[in-house]
C-alpha cells in the first residue's frame, strides 16, 4: 500500500533497476501530476532501457525476475497513486497543519471562523461558504455595526461580527478613526455624533455611503433611507467648518470645551418611509458582496427545494466528489441577476444570464433556439427554473446549457396523495406499506445518462421504498438495488419531476 512517494522510488529500484537520480525524476513526475511522464516510464520500468551500445542503462522487471502482468499491475497502482500522492516531510506537515486547525475548530470554533472569513476577505462567495458553516455549526454572524465592528472579523459573546473592511469602497485609514474615535470618546449616540467626532479629513462621501447601504448604522436609530436623504450635506457642512478653522483660532461654532458643536444645525432627520425589505437586502448584497440579514429568495425556499436537484454549491466543488461531470443534465432554481444578449452569425439573439441561489451563481447560456421563449422572463423578478445540461471545461466554473426556462411555481402542492410520495412524513403505523416509486425512461432518452442521473438521485434520498425502473425504448422494467431505496419525500418526488423521470402518477 502506497503511502508516501519515497515508496515510489524504492519500488523503481528495487524492481525496475532504476538508479537513485532517476527514481527521482519519477518522484518529481508524480509531484507535479505529469501523467504523460510517468506513462513514458512505463515500458522502461518492465522491459528495461539500453543505450545506443547495448548497454544495460535500466534492467527493467522482466530482467530482474518479475512477471510482466505484475509490472503493469504494479506500475497501474502508482499511477493512480501519482493522484494524490506526497513526500514524507510534505505529508506530516500538513498532517500537523490538520492537528493543530482541526484543534482550534473544535475548541475554539467561533474564533477559528472569524479567522477563516478574515483570510478570504473581499471574496464574497468564500466568506458566503463559511457563513454557511457557521450557521451549520450555530455560530451566529452578526451584520457590521459601526459601534462593535473592528477592522476585521471579531468575536463577541460566540457571535462573530462582520468586519468594517469587508464593506466595499471604506479603507482602512477611515476604519482607523473610526476605532480611535470610539476608544477616546466612547459609542457613537447617533450618525450626526458620528460627523462630529470623527475626524472629517479621514471621512469621505463614498465610505459612508456604503456603510449606511451595509447596514453599519442601523443600531443607531435610523432608518438607511432617512440617512441616505442627509449624510451629504452632513459631510459637507463639517467639512466647510474644518477648513474655516484656522490654528490657534476658536471657531464661530466652538464651545469652550474645545470640541466642534452643532455643526449641521438642527439634528433632525427627515420624516422618509424606510426602503422596502428587498432594497435593503439589495444593498446589503451591493456592499457585502452577499446577503447577512436575510435572502430574496427565503419565501421561495420551499418551492426550490422540491423542484431543484442541483445548486450552486455542487456546481462549484460536485466535479471532485463524482456529483457532476459534463453533460449531465440539472434541474436549478434561482433569481437572475444579470443578463448579456449577443447577436449570431444568423442574425438571431443568444443570451449569457447569471442565475444566483442560496449558495452562489453559475452562468446559463441560451442559445439561439431558446432565447425567444425565454427572453421575457430575464427581467421579472420572480425566481425561475432552469432544465439544461452542464458545460464543463478545466479551471472554470461548470457552466449551464438551457433546455427549457419556466417561472417558478411557489405553490407547488405537498402532494400527500400516497404513502411513496409521503415517505418519511408518515409514521410506521400509517405507512402499511410501501408501494414502490416508478420511473420512466423516455424513448427519447439516451438510456446510459438517464440511468446515472436516476442513480445520483437516488442515492441522495435513502430509504426503505423500493424502485420501478421502466424504459419506454426497451420496455424493459428494472427494481432497482436495495442500496438504491429511497425515502419518497417530497423532495425526491420533486427532483424527480424536475428530471422528466416521474410523471403525476407515481403509483
Amino acid at each position: 500500500c502506497l503511502v508516501y512517494q519515497e515508496q515510489v522510488m524504492q519500488i523503481v529500484r528495487d524492481l525496475g533497476g532504476y538508479t537513485y537520480g532517476r527514481s527521482d525524476l519519477v518522484r518529481r513526475a508524480m509531484g507535479k501530476k505529469k501523467m504523460e511522464v510517468m506513462q513514458e516510464e512505463r515500458n522502461n520500468f518492465i522491459y528495461g532501457k539500453t543505450d545506443e551500445n547495448g548497454n544495460v542503462e535500466i534492467a527493467g522487471c522482466i530482467r530482474n525476475g518479475i512477471p510482466e502482468e505484475a509490472g503493469h499491475r504494479i506500475f497501474d497502482d502508482m499511477v493512480k497513486f501519482a493522484e494524490y500522492a506526497f513526500n514524507k516531510s510534505h505529508a506530516a506537515a500538513y498532517a500537523v497543519l490538520a492537528y493543530e486547525t482541526a484543534y482550534l475548530k473544535t475548541y475554539y470554533p467561533a474564533e477559528f471562523m472569524a479567522a477563516l472569513m478574515t483570510s478570504v476577505m473581499g471574496e464574497a462567495s468564500q466568506i458566503a461558504k463559511y457563513i454557511r458553516n457557521c450557521n451549520e455549526m450555530g455560530i451566529k454572524v452578526l451584520p457590521p455595526d459601526i459601534n462593535r465592528s473592528g477592522k476585521k472579523f471579531t468575536v463577541s459573546d460566540g457571535k462573530i461580527r462582520f468586519g468594517l473592511l469587508a464593506v466595499k469602497n471604506v479603507g482602512e485609514g477611515m476604519i482607523d478613526e473610526v476605532i480611535k474615535a470610539r476608544e477616546e470618546k466612547g459609542d457613537f449616540k447617533d450618525f450626526f455624533d458620528f460627523i462630529n467626532n470623527v475626524d472629517i479629513h479621514q471621512i469621505n462621501k463614498k465610505a459612508v455611503e456604503s456603510l449606511i447601504k451595509a447596514g453599519a448604522f442601523d443600531s443607531l436609530g435610523a432608518s438607511r433611507a432617512q440617512l441616505l436623504a442627509v449624510y451629504e450635506k452632513q459631510i459637507e457642512a463639517a467639512q466647510n467648518t474644518a477648513k474655516k478653522n484656522i490654528e490657534g483660532q476658536l471657531s464661530l461654532f466652538q464651545d469652550f470645551s474645545g470640541s466642534i458643536g452643532n455643526v449641521m444645525g438642527d439634528r433632525v432627520l427627515p420624516p422618509v418611509n424606510e426602503f422596502p425589505p428587498e432594497m435593503l437586502l439589495s444593498m446589503e448584497k451591493e456592499m457585502l458582496g452577499l446577503y447577512i440579514t436575510g435572502h430574496p429568495l427565503e419565501q421561495y425556499r420551499n418551492a426550490i427545494e422540491r423542484v431543484s436537484g442541483t445548486n450552486t454549491e455542487i456546481l462549484a466543488h460536485g466535479e471532485d466528489t463524482g456529483e457532476i461531470y459534463d453533460g449531465m443534465q440539472v434541474v436549478i432554481s434561482g433569481m437572475i441577476t444579470s443578463k448579456k444578449t449577443l447577436i449570431t452569425k444568423t442574425n438571431k439573439r443568444m443570451g449569457f444570464i447569471q442565475l444566483e441561489d442560496f449558495y452562489g451563481s453559475v452562468e446559463v447560456i441560451v442559445f439561439q433556439n431558446r432565447y425567444e421563449e425565454a427572453a421575457p422572463l430575464f427581467d421579472s423578478d420572480q425566481p425561475v427554473v432552469v432544465k439544461g445540461r452542464l458545460s464543463m471545461k478545466e479551471e472554470e466554473m461548470p457552466k449551464i446549457v438551457a433546455e427549457n426556462i419556466s417561472l417558478l411555481d411557489r405553490n407547488i402542492p405537498e402532494r400527500k396523495e400516497n404513502a411513496a410520495v409521503r415517505g418519511n412524513s408518515l409514521s410506521r403505523e400509517e405507512r402499511k406499506s410501501d408501494k414502490p416509486v416508478v420511473l420512466r425512461i423516455s424513448a427519447e432518452r439516451d438510456e446510459a445518462s438517464a440511468f446515472r442521473d436516476i442513480k445520483m438521485i437516488l442515492t441522495d434520498f435513502p430509504g426503505t421504498i423500493p424502485v420501478i425502473i421502466i424504459s419506454e425504448r426497451s420496455g424493459r422494467k428494472f427494481r432497482a438495488d436495495k442500496s438504491m431505496y429511497v425515502d419518497g419525500s417530497d423532495a425526491l418526488i420533486g427532483t424527480l419531476r424536475a428530471y422528466e423521470f416521474i410523471g403525476e402518477d407515481v403509483q
